[in-house]
């Protein structure tokens, strides 16, 4: 399959994905159905499915690309390695989102080559919009699926700067010392990947994230930053981040 039928898949499966959780999401029933995993954050009945839409989806139409998903992460590096080309994803980024009700999660599907990504599709159910992006086509948004608009990251003038803030994990010692360097700002809260896409629709200017994320938090919302004309740089080298390392924990970061 071409890059852009690739990319169809991915959108199209984003949406299935998102109207199970949003079906589960609005029934009562499944409210106090959560379990907690190994490294102690949470999981519920709308991660398990969302996931099994998107690997069913992803492998039914093309089962020679591999899977990396948070909720099937135990494939080992020395297996790993050998891929030149995998899905990345994150069935429900913002579970504790999910859980509190603020409409901030996501449904994240990134296609990695060689360490880079080079697609990603992230869709908020809640808010019904849809962002994505393309390698050498550019970022797109599709707001309640109407036609998609092209979007690009914008730099600060000399007026407010709207840093975005993690919701859920904010590191406000390392957050302050941070925006020390600006005279005017503006916090925008926001969860789940949700928060690099607003970088990449002009909606903010600067994400700083000083605490753990791993690699399928970050592939989908990359690929969006990127053909957008941002980048996701490790922050204390300035690097750009890649995927598919043998330890999957990401370096605190800028998207920018």
């Amino acid at each position: 399959m071409k890059h852009n039928d690739l990319l169809n898949l991915a959108i199209d499966t984003s949406y299935l994905a998102g109207e199970k959780i949003l079906d589960i999401y609005n029934d009562n029933k499944y409210k106090n159905f959560i379990e907690i995993k190994k490294d102690a954050s949470p999981l519920t009945i709308a991660d398990k499915a969302s996931n099994d839409i998107i690997v069913s989806c992803l492998k039914k139409n093309n089962n020679k690309i591999p899977i990396l998903s948070e909720e099937e992460k135990e494939i080992n590096f020395y297996q790993r390695k050998k891929w030149n080309i995998f899905w990345l994803v994150d069935p429900l980024d913002g579970t504790k989102e999910f859980i509190n009700r603020n409409g901030e999660f996501s449904v994240n599907i990134a296609l990695i080559e060689n360490g880079s990504p080079i697609m990603g599709v992230v869709y908020a159910p809640v808010i019904k919009k849809l962002w994505y992006g393309l390698k050498d086509y550019g970022s797109f948004l599709i707001d309640n699926k109407e036609q998609p608009m092209r979007i690009n990251k914008i730099k600060p003038d000399n007026n407010i700067v709207k840093i975005v803030s993690s919701r859920s994990h904010a590191n406000n010692n390392k957050l302050k010392k941070y925006l020390k360097q600006f005279k005017n700002y503006e916090i925008v809260n926001m969860g789940s990947s949700i928060k690099m896409c607003l970088v990449a629709d002009g909606t903010a200017h600067y994400y700083p994230r000083f605490g753990p994320t791993m690699e399928w938090d970050t592939g989908a919302a990359h690929a969006i930053v990127k053909y957008a004309n941002g980048n996701i740089y490790n922050i204390e080298t300035d690097k750009e981040l890649t995927y598919n390392k043998e330890n999957l924990l990401n370096p605190g970061f800028i998207v920018k």
